[in-house]
């Protein structure tokens, strides 16, 4: 007979071998979620006998685990901010660092205020849906446009907005950066968390994000700016109050300048919880907008 206790002793012990982060606590998630119970529930069953299909799975899962792949993706589900997301393979899984641009959003937009007038919020790149669906979940009055070039996290994004409950207020357009959203529509904030890694440090990184997340999700160019060159232009011109975008640990200095060289006025940064720049926003000067 395998108890659950030998499941979790042995499954730590893998991992630890495979050079996995916190092999414990990811053994844990793993038996939690297979038996649908809390995590802090599996000490009160440390006998309980493990069924020959839950083994299979469980086998399964830490086979895949030891070959890093990311345990969001074994799970099928994250939390992000205040909601959960369902996550699958091809689309890059939400760091709790991006939850930065979110609270930088929502502080821009306002109390939550569901009687008040519409607020057009454009995702870039979304992904998962992670950021654009974590601000329309959090203020009735958003309306979001989440775009993206390609079609599985198109088709993500859709899905954990009608898991949420938000599809009568998310657009989801395939295309790159603010071109699909038709010239007519307006938008007063635009969102981004683009890929930011140079090309060159892409390889060096966790077996977790090299190994298996998307390059086009990952990759920024030379110096990991490229998209940034190419949205900020097209954010100042379109959107009506303003813009922010998450950026990798070591792109302050270089995203500051950019926001002011396109025209953004009242530019600054936030930190993360490591300290690290990691949000750059600004807002459209009364000018700007006549």
């Amino acid at each position: 007979m395998t108890r659950l206790v030998d499941v979790l002793q042995q499954g730590e012990a893998w991992l630890r071998k495979q050079g996995v982060d916190r092999p414990r606590f990811e053994v844990e998630l793993m038996l939690a979620a297979q038996l649908g119970v809390r995590r802090l529930d599996l000490y009160l069953s440390f006998d309980r006998p493990m069924s020959e299909d839950e083994l299979v799975t469980l086998r399964a899962w830490f086979k895949r685990r030891g070959a890093r792949e990311p345990l969001a993706w074994i799970l099928g589900n994250v939390g992000f901010h205040q909601i959960e997301l369902d996550v699958r393979p091809g689309v890059l899984v939400p760091r709790p660092d991006t939850e930065v641009l979110v609270d930088a959003a929502l502080e821009a937009i306002g109390p939550a205020d569901a009687n008040a007038e519409p607020v057009f919020v454009a995702d870039v790149g979304c992904g998962t849906g992670a950021v654009g669906l974590a601000i329309a979940a959090a203020r009735p009055q958003v309306r979001l446009y989440a775009t993206d070039v390609d079609a599985t996290a198109l088709a993500l994004t859709k899905h954990n907005a009608d898991k949420l409950g938000l599809t009568g207020r998310v657009a989801v357009l395939a295309g790159s950066l603010l071109s699909p959203i038709p010239e007519a529509r307006p938008i007063d904030w635009v969102v981004s968390n683009p890929p930011y890694i140079p090309t060159r440090d892409i390889d060096g990184l966790m077996p977790e994000v090299s190994r298996w997340e998307p390059r086009l999700a990952l990759d920024g160019g030379r110096d990991g700016l490229d998209v940034y060159h190419q949205l900020l232009p097209a954010a100042h011109k379109r959107a009506r109050r303003g813009c922010f975008v998450e950026i990798g640990y070591d792109q302050g200095d270089a995203m500051l300048a950019l926001f002011h060289k396109v025209g953004f006025a009242e530019v600054r940064a936030r930190l993360d919880l490591e300290g690290h720049r990691r949000v750059v926003g600004g807002v459209i000067a009364a000018e700007a907008t006549g």
